[in-house]
């Protein structure tokens, strides 16, 4: 027969259980808290005619691969920069996209080499790339539709690029 503790030891006993319990759920709250998502990294993009824009960047595979697929939309004066691993003739597709998007394909030292305006989501497999673009790049703009020309931007602009912290 097991007999169990009771009076002041059980009592020490439950409040030391309670207080285990309470320790691990307070370090689980801070290890989420301080290792959870970090918030995107975002460059504003300024252009030589004064308007910027803020960018998300796409620098993980992951995001390269998936960019603006699946958004419904994107708040005015935003996009998506992909900032690939080296210059080169890159291609992109707009597969799993919702919108029609302005991209801005930009070299390394930051000048627009091409832009493609009112690209539309690919609706149906094989889906169409867009690019390479006529010389090596470093960079693309992903933005809403119609931007390109409400902005005002053209071949040969200087862009440039920093960081929000």
């Amino acid at each position: 027969m097991v007999k169990r503790a009771s009076g002041p030891e059980s009592e020490q006993r439950r409040k030391k259980i309670v207080t285990f319990v309470l320790l691990v759920i307070l370090l689980i709250s801070v290890s989420l808290f301080l290792g959870g998502p970090k918030e995107a990294e975002l460059i504003i993009v300024e252009f030589p005619n004064g308007k910027t824009m803020e960018t998300e960047v796409a620098s993980t595979p992951e995001k390269l691969l998936f960019g603006l697929a699946f958004r419904e939309g994107l708040p005015a004066d935003t996009g998506m920069l992909y900032i690939f691993e080296s210059t080169g003739l890159h291609r992109v597709a707009t597969r799993q996209f919702r919108i029609p998007v302005d991209m801005f394909w930009i070299d390394e030292s930051h000048h627009v080499v091409q832009i493609l305006e009112q690209v539309q989501p690919c609706v149906q497999d094989p889906c169409p790339f867009y690019g390479p673009p006529p010389e090596p790049v470093r960079y693309l703009i992903e933005a809403e539709a119609g931007y390109a020309k409400r902005a005002g931007i053209t071949t040969g602009m200087e862009l440039r690029f920093t960081l929000r912290m």
